[in-house]
């Protein structure tokens, strides 16, 4: 593809995206699923079964730690697998399997809470490369990225005071690596306005790693009953790579219908406190599609970059995701 054509073409794909969200909006889903009968028939049974075992496991383990509620209450544990295609301009593409799972045991909220849990948020590198796997997509990186771990949350949910958790445990890998780890959260209504801010303030310490600090702002409102604006600001210092970095990100997402969303974002990614300077800034147009029962998700996301490493020239890039969620819930509703 001639390289004028090449800038221009993820421009083109965020043209076709948008009146595709227009085109959809008139047409109402039928039913809950696209796939055929014959796809249905064979993925159904095997997603139960699995679905069910995390399920099973999860509320076997806080029945362990927890009370005799352990049965009735919801259990909102999951496991999902995505495959994605990452399909580049100047680098060369790339094909990730992930696999994310959390572990939720509702009824020790009142004593400990025990947290079983992949890829925590302080290995996914520098905020360069959590926006290239777009915020935590689910990479996993076989037993080093897996914590097991003891939480104490405060008293105060977040919309009435500071909400502050204290856990500590270790990562799953050889040597055993501790962890230690201080969140605090805080959410404000802005007056009458339907103006929402959310911080999200972060201490950790893993012994491989050292000391990291994460700061978020999360500016939102909701413009009508489809569309809500949001403005995210980040800071973080990890010892590891020891520099403070900043993503500021401003997004407007849209609700097509109960199956369908879109997100267009403008994103600046930079770093230094002394000599700020953006590493690079994209557009990105997010089209989401819930194409069985909320269990399987298609994405498709181009985007258009300005690195700084090739002087701010401009690279398209697109990402297709598949994903599909085990969890417990969907098979007792």
């Amino acid at each position: 593809m001639p390289l004028p054509a090449c800038r221009w073409w993820c421009l083109s794909w965020l043209a076709l995206l948008a009146p595709l969200a227009r085109a959809e909006e008139t047409i109402p889903a039928p039913d809950d699923s696209d796939l055929p009968n014959w796809a249905v028939e064979r993925i159904e049974p095997m997603h139960q079964w699995v679905a069910g075992w995390v399920d099973d496991v999860s509320r076997s383990i806080d029945g362990y730690f927890g009370s005799d509620e352990y049965l009735k209450v919801e259990n909102h544990s999951y496991l999902r697998l995505s495959e994605e295609l990452v399909l580049r301009q100047r680098l060369s593409n790339d094909n990730d399997l992930g696999i994310r799972y959390k572990l939720q045991l509702p009824t020790t909220k009142k004593r400990l809470k025990l947290i079983i849990e992949s890829d925590p948020e302080e290995g996914l590198g520098t905020l360069q490369d959590q926006a290239s796997q777009e915020f935590r997509t689910g990479r996993f990186d076989g037993a080093k990225g897996s914590v097991i771990g003891l939480e104490k949350a405060g008293r105060q949910s977040k919309d009435e005071g500071w909400e502050n958790r204290l856990s500590g445990g270790i990562k799953l890998r050889l040597p055993l690596d501790p962890y230690l780890r201080f969140t605090s959260e805080r959410l404000w209504k802005l007056g009458q306005s339907p103006w929402r801010l959310e911080m999200d303030n972060r201490l950790s310490w893993f012994n491989s790693d050292g000391y990291s600090a994460r700061t978020l702002f999360d500016l939102g409102r909701p413009l009508d009953e489809r569309f809500y604006l949001r403005f995210l600001t980040q800071l973080q210092w990890q010892e590891h790579y020891d520099k403070l970095e900043f993503y500021q990100k401003g997004e407007l997402n849209q609700l097509i219908n109960p199956r369908s969303a879109m997100r267009y974002s403008l994103v600046a990614l930079g770093q230094s406190a002394h000599h700020p300077q953006i590493d690079d800034y994209y557009l990105e147009a997010l089209y989401r599609r819930d194409i069985h029962k909320g269990i399987l998700f298609v994405d498709v996301a181009p985007s258009l970059h300005f690195p700084r490493e090739v002087d701010f020239d401009p690279s398209w890039q697109i990402k297709l995701r598949l994903e599909v969620y085990f969890r417990g819930d969907i098979v007792r509703h």
